[in-house]
């Protein structure tokens, strides 16, 4: 008789997430308009204004859900609040910010798996806010005082809140079932927020 493989030996949460969406996140970045020639402070103003509107609803969608893991405050990992200051500094008054339109072809979040493989994607973003604050910063002259404080909403933090992050999702169980769903949320994400911008006419 064959020996049990170990949980040793079983592939992670984390390794299905990064195998199924690897990609996906390659493509995405390749069309965003942070590097683009044609990214003015208008395209930026349009490209904030489409991150609002997926992340209002997502987020809110994660709170009512029921499926937060606990040990994870969503409250400290909201970005909707540093996107409305965002929003304001680059001219949107409170009127306009209630107007803008709302994704609503979003990522199910009916388990703690699909929630956790929304969560990957929502998190592994901010990861590279630090590149994409300096370039808004020598091309814009924007800030987190005047337009760009999403792409650093965690500042010191950023480490701290992935460690955090990643330290939830090792102790997951090795469940081929639990990583599959994680990894389609995540999946799912990715590509409807991919179609959201581009509806929204703001990649490349």
């Amino acid at each position: 008789m064959s020996a049990t493989p170990s949980c040793l030996d079983s592939p992670s949460v984390l390794d299905a997430l990064r195998t199924r969406t690897g990609h996906l996140h390659t493509r995405l970045e390749k069309r965003m308009p942070f590097f683009s020639s044609r990214l003015d402070l208008l395209l930026y103003q349009r490209l904030v204004r489409a991150y609002y509107g997926f992340y209002a609803p997502l987020e809110a969608a994660l709170a009512s859900s029921g499926w937060v893991p606990a040990g994870l405050d969503l409250a400290e990992r909201r970005k909707l609040p540093t996107l409305l200051r965002d929003l304001q500094a680059l001219g949107d008054d409170a009127q306009v910010c209630a107007q803008l339109p709302l994704c609503q072809c979003l990522p199910v979040v009916d388990s703690q798996a699909a929630c956790l493989g929304v969560l990957y994607v929502l998190e592994g973003a901010t990861l590279g806010g630090q590149v994409l604050r300096r370039e808004m910063h020598a091309r814009l002259g924007l800030d987190e005082h005047n337009g760009a404080a999403f792409l650093d909403v965690y500042g010191r933090d950023t480490g701290r809140h992935w460690k955090a992050f990643l330290s939830l999702l090792a102790v997951q169980p090795p469940d081929p079932a639990f990583q599959r769903a994680a990894a389609l949320a995540a999946e799912s994400t990715f590509s409807c927020f991919e179609q959201w911008l581009e509806q929204r006419e703001v990649l490349s």
